[in-house]
């Protein structure tokens, strides 16, 4: 299911990043959902779009434009000046399915016999196979090889049989399996979706008298909106020229909110479910000094993702923390390496060693995750020609032992060097002095007890999986 992770690179990709809003007096919301998407960057670089819609219009006119690329190459200001409209939904994707080809990006705009339909979806779905098949068998015909396009084919299936959007939206979310994340802009109305466990996150905000739904709340921060609540799991909300209104029927006691969001995905200035994201890798730093203490000289974290749990550890253990590393904020997407030594310039291109800071020092190096081991193990390497001393590595989650597939592009078993290595076989082949992870049991205490999805790292998936 998860075959785009790329091979050399050794990171966790997060599926997409949607957002949306409404104005009711009637502005233009394009260049606000340009600056929402670039808020929310991090959760996607293969592509990006925009639809729009003027709600005082002709009904069914939905303005939109796709691009490859980052949000900032995709959309210029010509291209934003032609997108008018006052209701609007925006996307930013990293493919878990589907290719990473222009077909595929997001919002996907339906045409159908009740009208337009605009969707951009976060997640993966477990069930859309079936579901898609059993729509091919009735006629229907995709343009895409993603499941968000069978999602806006139920609806509008639905649709055909229900007085509103928002009860086909209802019926579908009652078929529809597996983690989700929805934005949907009908001609006159904004629409918000959460899957009944939460896996992926959504959130609801105001800036004036326009509402706002957003993947997380830094999108917010960055157009100026207030933050409202997070929409609850399985909840329905529609914005419309009548108001809010919010449909519970599919809310559920059960939830599992994915533990990743808290070690990686989300930025730092994020508040997730209630849990603030900086203060939680605080707590996974300071947990991981707890369980793994190790004399050194030095606490550092890998940039970016690492450096908020060094400071929780190097608090915790009285090291001082420091910075190692200088990151170059200007090169490219990391692309397929065809070779090792290619790799490794890719990675020294990214990332140089501050030798002053290292040489003749002892250091314990913190990272969110071990994928294949290639990444961390080129780091030692620097750090130990620098003139590093001992390298003791810290992992502020625990080993990857299972796929994933609710969104998060882990990849299949036997890529991932915990499923076939003991933590000591670990340590051994990255070239660590030591080797700490994350416990599973402190995953709680990092989100204040946050009913979480944790199934990458103990196999105990929220919802049955037919793979």
């Amino acid at each position: 299911m998860h075959e785009n992770c790329q091979e050399g690179e050794g990171r966790i990709k997060e599926a997409c990043g949607v957002f949306g809003i409404y104005d009711p007096d009637g502005e233009d919301v394009a260049g606000t959902i340009y600056y929402g998407l670039s808020s929310l960057q991090h959760r996607g670089q293969e592509s990006c779009g925009i639809a729009v819609s003027d709600t005082g219009g002709p009904m069914g006119n939905m303005n939109v434009h796709r691009g490859m690329g980052l949000v900032s190459e995709v959309f210029k200001e010509d291209t934003l000046k032609g997108l008018t409209g006052n209701l609007g939904i925006g996307h930013v994707r990293y493919s878990t399915t589907g290719a990473a080809t222009l077909q595929n990006a997001q919002p996907l705009v339906s045409n159908y016999i009740k009208g337009t339909l605009a969707l951009a979806h976060n997640g993966n779905l477990v069930n859309t196979e079936e579901l898609r098949r059993e729509l091919a068998y009735t006629g229907a015909i995709f343009q895409t090889t993603t499941d968000s396009e069978v999602i806006a084919c139920c609806i509008a299936r639905e649709r055909v049989h229900t007085k509103t959007v928002e009860e086909a939206i209802h019926r579908t979310a009652g078929r529809i399996r597996g983690a989700y994340g929805l934005v949907i802009a009908s001609p006159r109305k904004l629409i918000g979706v959460r899957d009944p466990l939460g896996l992926k996150p959504l959130c609801l905000g105001k800036r004036g008298n326009s509402y706002v739904l957003a993947s997380e709340s830094c999108a917010l921060n960055a157009i100026g909106a207030e933050f409202l609540r997070d929409i609850r799991p399985g909840e329905i909300v529609t914005i419309s020229p009548e108001g809010i209104t919010s449909d519970l029927a599919l809310c559920q006691k059960k939830q599992a909110h994915c533990i990743f969001e808290y070690i990686y995905f989300a930025r730092l200035d994020s508040r997730l479910d209630g849990v603030n994201v900086y203060e939680a890798r605080l707590r996974a730093g300071e947990a991981l000094a707890k369980a793994w203490p190790v004399k050194a000289d030095l606490v550092a974290g890998v940039p970016d993702s690492g450096i908020t749990a060094a400071q929780g550890y190097a608090a915790a253990s009285g090291i001082p923390f420091g910075i190692v590393f200088h990151k170059n904020s200007y090169v490219g997407r990391t692309f397929i390496k065809p070779t090792q030594q290619e790799r490794e310039s890719a990675v020294r291109l990214k990332l140089n060693v501050l030798e002053s800071a290292v040489r003749g020092k002892d250091v314990i190096l913190v990272d969110d995750s071990i994928v294949r081991g290639t990444t961390i193990a080129n780091l030692i390497r620097l750090l130990k020609q620098s003139g590093a001393g001992k390298v003791h590595v810290r992992i502020s989650s625990p080993p990857f032992l299972h796929p994933c597939y609710f969104g998060t592009d882990v990849p299949s078993g036997r890529q991932l060097l915990a499923t076939a290595h003991s933590r000591e076989d670990i340590c051994r082949i990255i070239g660590a002095d030591s080797l700490g992870y994350m416990k599973v049991e402190d995953l709680s205490g990092m989100t204040e007890g946050l009913p979480l999805c944790r199934a990458c790292f103990d196999g105990q998936y929220p919802m049955e999986i037919s793979t």
